[in-house]
């Protein structure tokens, strides 16, 4: 199956689901919101007008904007110059408070609370945590208030940061179960090349599975005032695709570009649910926790994985990567180095560095003691 679907079929199949979409996770970046002095305040007004239309709608709507960095910036009269992370933070903190500020009053003038969310990735890596952020945005949307999310850049050190907004974006709306992820980015959408420097580059309207020609595609160009690219919004499309989720990328700053898209216009590039969801706790194993180390596979345990649905025994492991402990994730290689699949380990690095390449009956002589034949059992394994 090719990645792409033709145009009037595409058209066909985002009315279908949007038409079934009740729950929305709007994303905008940095480059969207902030403008020469600061953050952008037609922009703004521009997308709480579009946010209100679909919650008129009887949809509920969740918001993850950036904005915060690049407004304590101008705020701070920074510019663009490099800045270390303690001065990055720094700037956070001043502009998140401008940035809510701005939002509260475009709001309020439209009889809408809101309410503001600050997540780093370790409120979503320990399970009772992620459940409790559900619990949250679950409780404000019955109160009918909006929830602002954004990264808590203020604490957020390399190892808590989701990296960009367009990780959290995704993660948000898996978390909550959304149907729709909306990406209102700088850019019309994705284009089957750098329409810039390529005369033969066309857009890409609807996107039936995200592959390795769809991710090549994107490059990865970030924007001067964000951290993600188009890479970056492949990745997060991927992300709700695996769930059973819709996501849209396209430009935020074009007017009613939300309405636009609900009344059946074929502007950015759409991308469709993946038939076979993951369960929500495969999902969190796959996209939220980060691997605290690599196991190398030979080719016969790939095939094990991959084709056959088994579980990983020692057997099939050449090599171990990084330091862990008993439950930590790890991810699968290939010999060629590429990640086949991610899950929770029954061993240590420590000891499974003593039985790889083993025979499950060589445990216990090995170790002088067997905890599980399988150093991940399949039902905590994810094929990516």
């Amino acid at each position: 199956m090719t990645f792409q679907v033709e145009k009037e079929e595409g058209l066909a199949l985002r009315k279908f689901h949007l038409s079934k979409a009740k729950r929305v996770v709007v994303k905008v970046g940095s480059a969207v919101l902030t403008g020469r002095d600061g953050l952008d305040r037609d922009v703004m007004e521009n997308l709480a007008r579009q946010l209100c239309f679909l919650r008129d709608s009887g949809r509920e709507v969740l918001l993850v904007s950036s904005g915060a960095v690049a407004a304590g910036r101008r705020k701070l009269a920074i510019g663009n110059r490099e800045i270390s992370l303690k001065e990055k933070q720094a700037a956070a903190a001043v502009g998140q408070s401008s940035l809510i500020r701005v939002y509260e009053k475009i709001f309020e003038s439209r009889n809408l609370k809101v309410a503001q969310v600050l997540l780093t990735h370790d409120d979503l890596s320990h399970r009772n945590r992620y459940l409790n952020v559900r619990n949250t945005l679950f409780t404000l949307l019955r109160w009918g208030i909006l929830p602002i999310i954004n990264e808590n850049d203020t604490v957020s050190v390399e190892e808590l940061r989701f990296g960009d907004n367009d990780s959290l974006g995704a993660q948000v709306t898996n978390l909550t179960e959304a149907d729709l992820f909306v990406c209102l980015t700088d850019v019309a959408g994705l284009y089957t090349g750098n329409p810039i420097t390529d005369s033969d580059a066309r857009p890409v309207y609807t996107v039936a599975r995200v592959n390795r020609q769809v991710t090549e595609m994107a490059g990865n160009v970030a924007s001067a005032l964000g951290t993600g690219g188009m890479y970056s919004k492949i990745t997060a499309a991927k992300m709700v695709a695996a769930r059973g989720g819709c996501s849209f990328i396209g430009p935020g700053r074009d007017k009613d570009v939300v309405k636009r898209l609900f009344a059946g216009e074929t502007i950015g590039t759409f991308f469709l649910p993946q038939q076979e969801k993951l369960p929500s706790r495969k999902l969190w194993i796959a996209y939220t926790l980060r691997p605290k180390g690599y196991l190398v596979l030979d080719e016969g345990a790939c095939k094990a994985l991959t084709q056959g649905g088994r579980s990983l025994l020692p057997s099939g492991i050449r090599e171990v990567q990084g330091k862990f402990g008993i439950g930590s994730p790890v991810h699968c290689l290939n010999e060629e180095g590429l990640a086949v699949a991610a899950g929770l380990v029954n061993y240590s690095s420590g000891d499974i560095e003593q039985i790889h390449g083993a025979q499950t009956s060589q445990i216990e002589s090995i170790l002088g003691h067997k905890d599980s034949d399988e150093v991940i059992h399949r039902d905590n394994l994810v094929l990516l």
